[in-house]
């Protein structure tokens, strides 16, 4: 396979990833709406609040994720240059921190207080 058919190859895959990432992002946030809106007379606005911010979050961390992928797959494949490197270090930076903050404002504690915090929910054993 030739450079520019692979080069070719890799922006379709790199764009497949992106449209994946769009498709999660728009249709995991209407499907959230959806569902709250449904069950918002059974359960009232505040739970299908709380439902639908979280349906929100998971597509978008699921959609960061897949626009992360597409980013990682252009730069070593694609455009291996040192600015694309930095560049492409810096949107996984700044996509990191948001998703790590919106793991946090989903679940309400941090990632390493998760499992104590369940454990003495559990009443299995404390910390």
């Amino acid at each position: 396979m030739e450079d520019a058919d692979f080069d070719a190859l890799m922006e379709l895959v790199v764009h497949g990833f992106e449209l994946a990432g769009v498709v999660v992002l728009v249709v995991g946030a209407l499907a959230a709406f959806g569902y709250a809106l449904a069950t918002a007379r059974r359960t009232g606005m505040t739970v299908a609040y709380e439902r639908v911010r979280r349906g929100v979050g998971r597509a978008i961390l699921l959609g960061l994720e897949l626009l992360i992928i597409a980013d990682i797959v252009l730069t070593i494949t694609v455009d291996a240059t040192l600015e694309s490197a930095l560049a492409l270090g810096l949107i996984v930076v700044v996509r990191t921190f948001l998703s790590f903050s919106l793991e946090v404002e989903l679940e309400g504690a941090l990632p390493w207080r998760r499992s104590r915090e369940a454990t003495r929910v559990d009443g299995s054993h404390s910390a």
